[in-house]
């Protein structure tokens, strides 16, 4: 049976910033090491026929200078790319432009780590309100999906994710990656009160639960 507790535990999370041309960005760190090749791995992260399996319906041109689409989510235009080891792209949703970075790196013959940077100006006021957990949470639940299709598909399927989101077992998947996205902000210099009340707002969020 695959546990959703001990997927999001099995993530590293890293708070810190990056000097872009237009400025300080904030940067979200997710890290985890599956037990698939470095090429099995890139090939689930960037290819359309599989990125669906695990994540999210995708369109476009998923190559160099192209442009993509996730179904209800973010697209944006793939800036580099060196297969089988790194990518960076755009992350445009809602009117606003972040970027990510993905990185595959193999960790022996049969395993391999991803790195997940999402990099982003964020006001100082949303910064306080919510934290990197805004952005976190959903990263994890991708991960989560990911983890669950390179482990032969046992657990949660894009499928099943609207109804397991609001079950109690993803309510209790959210709670945790936004409290261990909050550990994350205090280890980078976050206040721990200020990091404690954004984690409340983000669980809140995520979950439709008042925050208190």
């Amino acid at each position: 049976m695959f546990d959703a507790t001990e997927q999001i535990n099995a993530v590293q999370r890293q708070v810190g910033s990056r000097t872009l041309a237009a400025g300080e960005a904030r940067v979200a760190t997710l890290s985890q090491t599956y037990q698939a090749t470095a090429e099995d791995l890139w090939d689930a992260c960037t290819n359309a026929e599989r990125i669906p399996r695990w994540f999210l319906p995708i369109s476009g041109d998923l190559r160099l200078h192209g442009t993509y689409q996730l179904e209800g989510n973010a697209g944006g235009t793939i800036e580099t790319c060196e297969p089988p080891h790194r990518f960076t792209a755009t992350w445009e949703m809602g009117g606003e432009v972040s970027w990510i970075e993905v990185r595959v790196t193999p960790v022996g013959d049969d395993r391999a780590r991803l790195d997940l940077d999402h990099i982003a100006h964020v006001d100082q006021d949303r910064w306080a309100q919510f934290g990197p957990g805004a952005v976190g949470v959903g990263w994890d639940l991708g991960l989560l999906g990911l983890a669950t299709y390179l482990s032969g598909g046992v657990g949660v399927r894009p499928e099943d994710s609207a109804a397991w989101v609001v079950s109690a077992e993803g309510r209790r998947a959210m709670e945790l990656s936004s409290q261990l996205w909050s550990e994350a902000s205090i280890a980078a210099g976050t206040d721990p009160d200020e990091a404690k009340a954004a984690a409340e707002r983000t669980t809140a969020f995520y979950t439709g639960t008042p925050a208190a």
